[in-house]
């Protein structure tokens, strides 16, 4: 993994840095933090304590190409709708979850083998990320960067490739799962602990807020959906436990500090 991910960084920001020396873009780097919410085939659909249980934390770098400024004259670009109101944004994040079994098959006074092996059961995912996003201003981009005190909220869409490093695992006898004393029947040869890469999808909705002249706080609400059920290391034969055929994904709400390059 390390290795096809050293050459993707060298590609995608050798990329941006070209195309500053083409076009003369302006450069904006940040990193961001904050709490994720998994939604995976642990726990139970719709459920708060599943919600509010399985959650982690995410951490991240991020690089922004500026249409609007070129810094080698100091100087704006030429006025136009998108350069005014569109942001690419690249990224490098992380984020891990340690995961386990809420809802009312969960239960203690659920005495049941089934209901004892749910319990058991733990899990965990890490998963590190790589992609881009588009980001849409809707008010002006120049006039945010002029006035100290603005807001600027924003949307975005993009797509992302990720390396993911599931768990599972059982609190009962030598803690392995797939096996009958361990594993409830529903997820029987339906668990693994291999990594993995899979595409996801990212849409976001978020705010800067103007600092100072070069910096730029950022809050930031995202959706990431990935194109895999096996990210958790769980996944349940669809056609059967139909509340398991959803695909895993996320929500995570992170905060940013954004620096803009000179």
């Amino acid at each position: 993994m390390p290795k096809y991910l050293i050459i993707t960084l060298l590609l995608l920001f050798g990329y941006t840095y070209e195309a500053k020396a083409q076009f003369g873009f302006s450069h904006e780097i940040g990193a961001i933090v904050g709490p994720v919410a998994f939604q995976s085939d642990y726990g139970e659909r719709h459920d708060f304590s599943t919600n509010a249980g399985n959650t982690g934390y995410g951490i991240g770098l991020i690089h922004y190409l500026n249409f609007s400024y070129k810094a080698e004259c100091n100087c704006y670009t030429p006025e136009t709708y998108f350069n005014d109101h569109f942001k690419l944004r690249s990224e490098l994040s992380y984020n891990k979850t340690k995961l386990k079994h809420f809802g009312e098959w969960v239960d203690d006074s659920k005495q049941k083998l089934f209901n004892k092996q749910l319990r058991a059961m733990r899990g965990s995912t890490a998963v590190t990320n790589i992609g881009m996003q588009l980001e849409y201003f809707p008010l002006s981009i120049r006039d945010f960067t002029a006035t100290i005190g603005a807001w600027a909220p924003f949307v975005s869409l993009g797509g992302q490739f990720s390396f993911y490093d599931p768990e599972a695992t059982s609190t009962i006898g030598d803690g392995r799962l797939n096996q009958p004393s361990t594993t409830p029947i529903k997820y029987y040869n339906a668990t693994q602990n291999d990594g993995g890469t899979v595409w996801s999808v990212v849409g976001s909705i978020g705010t800067r807020y103007k600092l100072a002249p070069l910096s730029d706080l950022m809050v930031d609400l995202r959706w990431q959906y990935y194109f895999s059920n096996w990210v958790d290391g769980l996944n349940p034969n669809p056609d059967i436990y139909t509340e398991n055929k959803a695909n895993d994904w996320l929500v995570w709400f992170n905060v940013g500090y954004i620096y803009y390059l000179q």
